[in-house]
């Protein structure tokens, strides 16, 4: 199959999509389809704007990255916005021939998706991967609202609560086929009205994932470990929506209860590090919690290898791909309950979940320490893991575009005859475009 992948944010910038984006590809192009990944250029030069990348012994297993132009404003976290037409994904679809489209993103290139959809008549698979209501804070229009007069509260409150939401509902459902990442998200999208066929495909894990370098685990051990008996982490932006003050409440409220025979390394950057580094000063904790920054992703897993638990937070998953990582790595899990969390953490058995609440987070922490305890937890949680092998999932996720492919062709003849067609509610998408 030749297939076109596209996205609003991809390597360089670190976060779940892109790393999600970039295993599937990985994985698909191993199996011998050409993968072509659309993505936004960030300051990279000219020569590395269309890069290709061999993963086979024929020429179909490769993946083509064409970066496409973006415009000048760009998120507190670093992500680049992608200007409303985008002529490198326009072009490449006018001389390069696809089979179907995988879209990542409703906005930006969600809309593009569509419009290459209708116009060359191929299926469009969209990945609902971010609950984009969480995420309103970044723009600076909302997060004036948020903290203005009741009225632009209002405004925050029901764009959040009604008009993100209706809009993700109307472009799944002019999609051929809405994957999710866990049931429960499955789940909220078919409450909130979507009517396209939906396809649970969790994001996956490569092979070697599962292969600890446990001589740099050890050494990572002794040297974060600092004399104390406990060594925790974390892995996440530092973002708002990570609920990363969260953790460092309940680290303060652990000391309280263990004292402090503990570490906990937080690996991931964003753009409250400087306040969170000033919450541990205001805590007490700034000996026991060390930010660490990012981290290369394939290290990751001898760092969560080398602690004993791996502790989260965050209620705005999807599926929440390190979680997966963690217990690859064999590290039980103690997470704050949320949708996606509660697909992977299964409480007494890989890991614990909690309500967020920094006493009964901690008595779980304690818990999960526990000699009677821990060699149980830490044996189902690499037990799980198995699931989310990306190898595995590929051949699930290939099957889904053929039947997805076959289901669109069936379709072909009954859709053309259809007089009205373009009345349906994807055609202003499709003028706007063709006017362009």
């Amino acid at each position: 199959m030749r297939i076109a992948m596209l996205t609003n944010n991809y390597s360089p910038f670190v976060g779940g999509v892109p790393i999600s984006v970039e295993r599937q590809a990985k994985e698909l192009a191993k199996r011998g389809h050409s993968v072509t990944v659309f993505a936004p250029e960030y300051g990279q030069k000219e020569d590395e704007k269309q890069t290709t990348l061999q993963l086979g012994k024929k020429d179909r297993n490769c993946i083509d990255v064409i970066r496409y132009q973006t415009g000048m404003y760009k998120l507190e976290n670093g992500m680049v916005c992608p200007k409303v037409i985008i002529k490198e994904i326009l072009q490449t679809f006018e001389r390069k021939m696809f089979d179907c489209i995988h879209v990542h993103h409703p906005m930006f290139v969600g809309p593009v998706a569509l419009y290459l959809g209708k116009k060359y008549d191929l299926p469009v698979i969209y990945t609902y991967h971010t609950k984009y209501e969480d995420y309103l804070h970044y723009l600076r229009l909302f997060r004036t609202m948020e903290k203005n007069k009741a009225v632009g509260r209002k405004i925050f409150r029901l764009s959040k609560e009604k008009l993100i939401p209706k809009y993700i509902t109307w472009f799944t459902n002019q999609c051929d086929l809405v994957l999710t990442p866990t049931a429960s998200m499955q789940e909220i999208i078919k409450e909130r009205g979507t009517k396209t066929a939906t396809a649970i495909l969790p994001t996956g894990l490569e092979d070697s994932f599962y292969i600890q370098d446990q001589e740099e685990a050890k050494m990572l051990r002794k040297e974060y470990l600092g004399g104390k008996t406990h060594l925790f982490c974390t892995v996440s932006r530092l973002e708002k929506e990570k609920n990363p003050e969260f953790i460092l409440r309940g680290s303060a409220k652990l000391k309280e209860k263990i004292g402090d025979t503990f570490r906990l390394l937080f690996i991931g950057e964003g753009s409250m590090r400087n306040r969170l580094e000033q919450m541990t000063e205001e805590l007490g904790i700034s000996e026991e919690v060390l930010f660490l920054g990012n981290i290369e992703n394939e290290r990751i897993k001898n760092y969560i290898s080398a602690c004993e638990l791996f502790l989260f937070a965050s209620k705005s998953e999807t599926q929440g791909i390190v979680l997966a990582e963690a217990l690859a790595a064999g590290s039980p899990v103690v997470a704050v309950q949320a949708t996606g969390v509660e697909d992977i953490v299964v409480s007494g058995q890989n890991g614990y979940m909690t309500k967020e609440d920094t006493e009964e987070w901690t008595e779980k922490i304690i818990e999960a320490l526990k000699k009677e305890n821990y060699g149980k937890l830490k044996e189902q949680a690499q037990s799980d893991a198995g699931r989310f092998k990306a190898s595995r999932l590929a051949v699930y996720e290939e099957q889904l575009y053929e039947q997805c492919m076959r289901a669109k062709g069936e379709r072909k003849s009954a859709y053309e005859d259809e007089a009205g067609w373009p009345e349906h509610s994807g055609a202003l998408i499709y003028r706007i475009f063709k006017a362009s």
